[in-house]
């Protein structure tokens, strides 16, 4: 039998209750899939959502353009400026890095992170370039705390390409978001969840919470673990 919509919000907000009495730090959650999938609504979706439970949650973006690092990379994906495949990557890379005191600080106060991005984009973009090494551009975030959650919002690049504002930025053109899929592919790990992108808005953001919520009430105090190490 399908629960109503109702049923499932409600449920999944006793579960939140009770995750909450447990006084564990917070989750890392990490929202990933090719340009124009969803993965901004989504991620304010499930701040917005755990917050209406009383679960302490904040959404974080990368790049995060209001840095000095983010404000070059801004300009580069805005076709304002032009830098070197290897140049721009350690930017990224550098990007995430700056912000990993405040996350480690959120995490441990018990506050969620929900991140729209992640080094995962950044490897998958560059190694989606002609030329460029996956390994190599997996090693400067070796270090960054893992996710628990990374959840990849799998849409085709056609559909994705018939959604407002694609093609303003660099990368958005559907033959380069293709071989950008591929190598998120090579990237899957246990702790991904592929989410069918493809579906209304409030179904997405249905399978999104539970998965959510099911790591929320796991991490307990458990250690932040290190990406690809």
């Amino acid at each position: 039998m399908f629960r109503t919509a109702f049923s499932v919000v409600f449920s999944v907000g006793l579960s939140t209750r009770r995750a909450m009495t447990t006084g564990s730090r917070g989750a890392l959650i990490v929202l990933e899939g090719g340009d124009r999938c969803g993965k901004s609504t989504q991620s304010k979706k499930l701040v917005q959502s755990l917050r209406k439970f009383d679960h302490k949650a904040i959404q974080m973006s990368f790049p995060d353009r209001t840095t000095s690092i983010g404000k070059m990379i801004s300009a580069y994906l805005e076709n304002k400026s032009d830098l070197d495949d290897h140049v721009v990557h350690l930017l990224f890379s550098a990007n995430r890095w700056e912000l990993v005191p405040k996350m480690k600080t959120l995490l441990e106060s018990g506050t969620s992170l929900i991140v729209d991005r992640y080094a995962f984009s950044g490897v998958a973009f560059t190694a989606a370039k002609s030329g460029m090494d996956l390994d190599w551009c997996r090693q400067p975030d070796v270090g960054l705390p893992r996710p628990d959650l990374v959840l990849y919002l799998n849409m085709a690049a056609k559909d994705a390409a018939q959604r407002g504002g694609f093609g303003d930025e660099r990368y958005e053109s559907q033959n380069f978001q293709n071989q950008v899929t591929t190598v998120y592919e090579k990237l899957f790990e246990d702790n991904w969840v592929k989410i069918d992108a493809g579906r209304s808005v409030d179904e997405v953001h249905r399978e999104i919470l539970r998965h959510s919520v099911t790591v929320i009430e796991s991490v307990n105090n458990n250690e932040i673990k290190k990406l690809w190490t």
